[in-house]
């Protein structure tokens, strides 16, 4: 200051607070540097994190245990990190996977795997790994750090699933001994005599179960009639056996023959809708003709009483061409039609060797099998199968009444009584409106049910299914009930009788896995 004294000059107290400002300056740009610089780090990480999350759930979708699993899902996780638009950098470099690694399990409370999956039925845990990532400083170098170094991120994620939309049956995998998935192509067309699993011992190749969805005997009997889903979806690792092999709740099955036995659950009904017979009903039990007149009833038991469905006089039970039956349904195979376990080389299982000729005799006399054959796209009459023989005849309008004999009528304890009238077999329904397949359902004759490694998992009684191996579509070939001729008993009602479709598909024609299983990814680390 002009004409101040050097004394004064020094005791000037005015900007002293601007060195300390100076200072802190410094102090709060390093500090606003670190967070800036922070965010950005904190950023890549979760970036990195969310695609290392995303790119497990995309590869954890694919594990379906079906060829070539893991490799979709290797694929299915890669392809989506690489979307730069997503997963991108600001510079627009995309993700990149590190490793995928597949196991049979893993456990989160320990955090540890089981053992690797060798196999694409096996895996059912995936882990991605991200390839490592730096965060470049902008203001930090001022403090002399100029990258975050490597930021890794990994992801452990599985498929969980849940049973819904199928009737709770399951049979045993014929194929397990073998170490051979269950259908092969050579399995279609054969049949499988299927009897009740139980008894106290471990079942076996051809026992056949239901699956525990809660409920007793009458909530699984609606189960099998009903014509949609009736339970709830069901947690896959909580799935059991049922205990009891509850046989007579194969009268919900019968419903799908127009059959409405006595003891069949109120839900099941003949007039209610609920559990609604097929369009094709072919079957070799006969009736009286429906409707109001006195010689006339509408009963739609077998089990006796009122005029119910009753036996032709002559049935089939797999003999030749003489005497032909009186009325006839799809046949077993031959093998399997002589008793109540058959004579098949191959036990419960058949070679698919059905009379074709006879059931066309019956049936539609004057038609020659390779009618149906040429329909149906086969290249020999020994490939055509029931189910094909069965859609025939529903595409091409042969379900009309036929005459099938005279019987006495029967009173109420099933002996005959006054003339004998007219029976007839009634291939379309009587009983009941059908049920005409659409995209959303699947025809009433089709049975899926899950195969079960029986022996694996020494099911018997209620016991926790460890892995189901495949979803098999299989053809309900006739009514479960007693089949008597001549004193020998040749079918009994616990028994159920069905013809290799194929390996599951959603109505409509697509393989769907997800039709019988609802299946969701879920992370797991």
């Amino acid at each position: 200051m002009p004409g101040s004294s050097p004394r004064g000059f020094f005791a000037e107290e005015n900007g002293a607070i601007a060195p300390t400002f100076a200072i802190g300056l410094f102090v709060l740009i390093g500090m606003a540097g670190i967070s800036f610089d922070y965010a950005r780090l904190a950023t890549l990480d979760t970036e990195l994190q969310t695609a290392a999350d995303q790119a497990a759930l995309a590869a954890a979708s694919q594990l379906d245990g079906r060829a070539n699993a893991m490799t979709r899902a290797t694929n299915a996780a890669s392809n989506l990190v690489s979307n730069k638009t997503i997963f991108g950098d600001n510079g627009g470099t995309a993700v990149t996977i590190a490793t995928t690694a597949f196991y049979q399990s893993y456990d989160s409370a320990a955090d540890t795997f089981g053992a690797d999956a060798t196999t694409d039925a096996e895996a059912s845990v995936v882990k991605v790994a991200i390839n490592a990532r730096k965060a470049f400083y902008a203001l930090t170098p001022v403090i002399g750090l100029f990258n975050s170094g490597d930021i890794n991120a990994e992801a452990i994620a599985g498929l969980g699933s849940s049973i819904c939309k199928v009737p709770p049956l399951m049979i045993c995998n014929p194929n397990e001994a073998n170490n051979t998935t269950f259908p092969t192509a050579s399995d279609r067309g054969k049949g499988i005599l299927l009897e009740a699993g139980g008894g106290g011992g471990t079942w076996g190749p051809g026992n056949y179960g239901y699956l525990d969805f809660g409920g007793g005997a009458k909530d699984l009997e609606q189960s099998l009639g009903a014509n949609g889903s009736v339970e709830d979806c069901l947690n896959q690792a909580d799935l059991k056996t049922k205990t009891g092999n509850n046989a007579a709740v194969t009268r919900g099955l019968n419903t799908r023959f127009d059959i409405y036995d006595n003891g069949l659950t109120a839900y099941c009904a003949a007039g209610n809708g609920n559990c609604s017979p097929a369009q094709n009903v072919t079957k070799d039990v006969i009736h009286l003709a429906f409707g109001n007149g006195p010689d006339q009833s509408n009963n739609c038991r077998v089990d006796g009483g009122g005029d119910p469905w009753v036996l032709p006089s002559i049935g089939y039970t797999g003999q030749s061409a003489t005497p032909l039956p009186t009325s006839m349904g799809l046949p077993r195979d031959a093998c399997h039609a002589t008793s109540t376990t058959g004579s098949c080389g191959g036990g419960r299982f058949g070679d698919g060797g059905w009379n074709r000729a006879l059931y066309f005799s019956v049936n539609h006399p004057g038609v020659a099998v390779s009618i149906a054959q040429a329909w149906a796209g086969r290249a020999t009459e020994g490939e055509l199968s029931r189910y094909d023989v069965y859609r025939w005849e529903i595409a091409t309008s042969r379900l009309a009444d036929r005459a099938a004999e005279s019987r006495q009528r029967l009173n109420g304890q099933g002996k005959p009584i006054g003339q004998a009238l007219p029976h007839y077999s009634f291939p379309a329904p009587k009983c009941a409106a059908s049920v005409a397949p659409n995209t959303s359902q699947k025809d009433r004759r089709l049975l899926t049910a899950a195969v079960v490694n029986c022996t694996a998992d020494n099911v018997q009684g209620a016991t926790t299914l460890k892995n189901i191996v495949n979803w098999v579509d299989l053809f309900y070939v006739e009514p479960s009930i007693s089949r008597t001729y001549a004193g020998v008993t040749y079918t009994r009602p616990d028994q159920i009788y069905v013809e290799v479709v194929g390996v599951a598909e959603r109505p409509g024609g697509g393989t769907a896995f997800q039709y019988y299983q609802r299946q969701q990814p879920r992370l797991l680390k």
